[in-house]
């Protein structure tokens, strides 16, 4: 018997030379001591359980007690049985991952999130695979249609709905044929969506933390505030704009700059706002991220908070309290949504969408302080 050489030619060598000779044999379908490779049927018959009852086992799937899935779990373990997880999606069915979708990967806010999601996940089993659309509806839908083409067992979308519901509208139907599917959907901050979701009490911290600012003494307010079609900017503005109703002021008095909601929206917001009313004593940021911005081009300007100018922030990301002045903020559980979310999901759809509002918390810091007389 001859054997083609790696060089493309023949070699006089017998296939069990190389056994003889030290060399590693590697062969397809088989363990490394020589046992046909172990199979889902195999667990099955040792659990003694069916087939499908094992595999919605070791899924996570519906269907089995707990007590009979950590039988079968236990079982595999011992068997050194490892579940593949595209063998459900070439059948046709759907795997163990789920899709999660924010705007920004790279923005702490997003990032908080999706260490709760993936916290949950790997409880129970599941990967997660993370895209994002850095804010543009299109790139969102082609997101949701490849988690959709991939087979994704679940699909969670993370980040501001739109104040024009028409602009997420190709996103919901998407969804909703998804689910219609049988794949599972949970949503955090959206809400026009007709799905389980986790909304954080946006209007609720804004109102609170320009209520700290008020009684501080301050009444020049201007805010930095992300994109107009957001309605996570129209929630927080809103709550602003009540908070300086209820102190008898005048909210349409209130200047409000909009800008991406990043560092350098921070700046450009910022700049716009000394340019148009310099007299500004307070500026309030829609998130921390634009808060970093603010504080920035202050410093440049050689204007000093909290001495001169008091500056909050919002959300409370890890940076927030690192920042010089640290950040007088609010808090949203960012971490929590995400796990919220992600338990949502993984439970049986109901009649009617879920709703779960969190709760906030304001966090006074360096950055506030009276205004100067």
């Amino acid at each position: 018997m001859w054997q083609a050489s790696r060089r493309g030619g023949l070699s006089g060598r017998r296939p069990g030379d190389a056994r003889r000779s030290g060399a590693r044999v590697r062969r397809e379908g088989r363990t490394t001591r020589g046992r046909s490779a172990l199979r889902l049927v195999d667990v099955a018959e040792r659990a003694g359980v069916s087939l499908a009852t094992a595999s919605r086992a070791l899924s996570g799937s519906d269907g089995v007690s707990e007590v009979l899935a950590e039988h079968v779990r236990e079982v595999a373990a011992e068997m050194g049985y490892i579940a593949n997880p595209h063998a459900r999606t070439l059948a046709g069915g759907t795997t163990s991952v789920a899709g999660l979708l924010v705007y920004e990967i790279g923005d702490p806010y997003f990032s908080e999130i999706a260490s709760g999601v993936v916290r949950v996940a790997t409880e129970h089993g599941w990967s997660v695979q993370i895209s994002h659309t850095e804010r543009e509806p299109s790139a969102e839908v082609t997101q949701i249609r490849l988690m959709r083409a991939h087979r994704v067992g679940a699909i969670l979308v993370a980040g501001s709905g739109y104040v024009e519901p028409a602009m997420e509208s190709d996103a919901a139907r998407e969804l909703e044929a998804f689910q219609e599917s049988g794949g599972r959907v949970a949503v955090i901050g959206r809400h026009h969506l007709h799905s389980d979701a986790v909304l954080p009490d946006n209007e609720a911290a804004a109102a609170s933390i320009t209520a700290h600012v008020l009684a501080l003494g301050h009444r020049r307010l201007a805010v930095a505030a992300g994109p107009e079609r957001l309605t996570t900017v129209a929630d927080r503005t809103a709550g602003v704009r009540s908070a300086v109703a209820a102190h008898g002021l005048d909210p349409d008095d209130l200047l409000v700059v909009h800008a991406p909601f990043t560092r350098e929206g921070g700046r450009d917001a910022t700049a716009r706002i000394l340019a148009e009313r310099p007299e500004t004593t307070a500026i309030l940021a829609l998130n921390d991220a634009m808060a970093t911005g603010v504080l920035s081009l202050l410093r440049e300007r050689g204007i000093v908070v909290p001495r001169d100018l008091s500056v909050t922030g919002f959300d409370d990301i890890q940076v927030a309290q690192d920042l010089a002045p640290a950040l007088t903020t609010v808090r949203l559980p960012m971490s929590e949504m995400g796990a919220a979310a992600f338990e949502m999901a993984l439970r049986p759809p109901s009649a009617r969408p879920r709703r779960r509002r969190t709760d906030h918390e304001l966090v006074v810091r360096d950055s506030t302080a009276p205004p100067r007389a």
